[in-house]
């Protein structure tokens, strides 16, 4: 009976992703350490370490979907370990004899490592996907709203203005620098390791270097030159990768979460027939998904602790760190699948963005948003300083007085002649007052030329 909440049927899947889930169910994950087993006795029998009758019984019996998983999980509880049940049920299944050769000179800890390798390499390409198609998502909202203008904040206050498409462009941004971390870090990541009980490949002899390049090789990995067994940076840079993601997917979704709120009502999450806000508050349109996401943020970055502890490994090995990471890792890839997941839906099903209302909050100030504005152009006559304590009296004045900013500017006989009304008018306009974003929108979007541009990241990582 399903008892954690990524496998929840009441709350309807929602912590998890299906595809993220089956990389890292039990399965899965018996599937990869027969790779492993398979692997290593194809090679030494290619090497003449071993027969090739048991390396060719061995391939025969690695097949993960016949195995009782079941009687394996009471033989670990039994035994007190968690791959010993597994390679005795594979030396069984092997005919002749030829089982006395699984498993030969390699370590625990050889075999689960490499196997988690191929899980996160799973994992890894499952995660580009997702972040490609929230791009994506992203591109084309920045694009539709390249211009569009509205109130861009600062410390919670009004600022100056902006675009939505610049927002949405700070964003993606964001999430290509991350896929070039991805692609930076593949080569790091993808290592195997297969050096026996202590890491010093004594049971390989002086096979040993190439008997490990030849087998991770065959799975596509690349070989350590030491072993990494009490070394976990590895996984940590796995990790630290998920949580900067997680970041990120947590602030945009914090962002919508803010300006949907009723006060500002710029961006909805879109709210399809027969979703319910509130189950006593017949109006409420909550933004769910987007509070899902923000927690989902949060739960990922809690992992990270864990398995910042579970690298404090003692000597060569440490089961007491180790044993952590088994649990906390996978956890932080189903989390993290479940806030891409989440994050696509949501871009996918359309984010409501209300033009008019963005439009309607420039004017809130009563057009004290573009002080910056007139402060520079007085500043040309008067010295910038000046212009500053000007501007900022006028616009305290109007804001106590509740008037509108050009009444306040006019009323002081200080500015009042260095504009003319007209002149006056076109700087208070928020529309002309963007700057550069739209044309920020176009050098992410690839859509002008522009000094360090670079090419669309991601899409030409190895192994991809």
């Amino acid at each position: 009976m399903p008892s954690h909440v990524t496998e929840s049927r009441l709350y309807g899947g929602v912590y998890s992703a299906p595809e993220f889930a089956a990389v890292f169910c039990d399965r899965n994950q018996l599937r990869q350490w027969l790779e492993v087993e398979r692997a290593l006795a194809l090679t030494q029998a290619d090497m003449g370490l071993i027969p090739a009758q048991a390396a060719q019984e061995i391939d025969r019996a690695a097949c993960a979907e016949q195995f009782d998983l079941v009687a394996l999980g009471q033989e670990n509880r039994r035994t007190g370990h968690i791959l010993v049940p597994t390679i005795r049920a594979l030396a069984e299944r092997c005919s002749d004899g030829w089982g006395e050769y699984v498993h030969y000179g390699v370590t625990t800890q050889d075999i689960l490592d490499t196997g988690l390798v191929l899980q996160i390499r799973q994992a890894w390409a499952l995660t580009l996907a997702r972040l490609g198609s929230i791009r994506a998502h992203l591109l084309a909202l920045a694009r539709a709203h390249r211009s569009t203008p509205m109130v861009a904040r600062t410390h919670g206050q009004q600022a100056l203005p902006t675009t939505f498409g610049y927002k949405v462009a700070v964003w993606i941004d964001e999430i290509d620098r991350h896929l070039q971390r991805f692609d930076e870090a593949y080569e790091r990541v993808m290592v195997g390791n297969l050096t026996g009980a202590v890491g010093t490949m004594a049971a390989f002899g002086a096979h040993g270097f190439e008997l490990q390049r030849r087998t991770l090789a065959r799975l596509g990995l690349g070989a350590p030159r030491t072993s990494w067994h009490c070394a976990r940076d590895r996984i940590l840079d796995v990790a630290g990768l998920l949580v900067q993601v997680a970041v990120t997917i947590g602030r945009i979704a914090n962002e919508v979460y803010h300006l949907q709120r009723t006060e500002i009502d710029e961006v909805r999450e879109g709210a399809p027939a027969g979703k319910i806000g509130s189950s006593t508050m017949p109006h409420k349109q909550n933004p769910s998904t987007i509070d899902l996401i923000s927690a989902l943020s949060r739960m990922i970055r809690a992992q990270m602790l864990a398995l910042t502890d579970a690298a404090f490994h003692q000597h060569e090995r440490d089961g007491t760190a180790w044993r952590i990471e088994w649990a906390a890792l996978p956890e932080i890839f189903v989390y993290a699948g479940a806030l891409l997941a989440r994050m696509d839906e949501v871009l996918a099903a359309g984010l409501e963005i209300r033009v008019e209302r963005m439009r309607s909050n420039l004017d809130l100030l009563g057009g004290r948003l573009l002080s910056e504005r007139v402060m520079l152009a007085l500043g040309e006559r008067v010295g910038k300083q000046t212009a500053h304590e000007l501007i900022h009296e006028a616009s305290m004045h109007a804001r106590h007085g509740e008037l509108p900013f050009r009444d306040a500017l006019l009323g002081d006989a200080r500015i009042r002649g260095e504009f003319a009304p007209q002149a006056l008018e076109a700087l208070l306009d928020p529309v002309t007052y963007v700057g550069l974003a739209a044309d920020m929108v176009d050098l992410v979007a690839g859509d002008a030329a522009g000094p360090g541009v670079p090419d669309t990241p991601g899409a030409t990582a190895p192994g991809h």
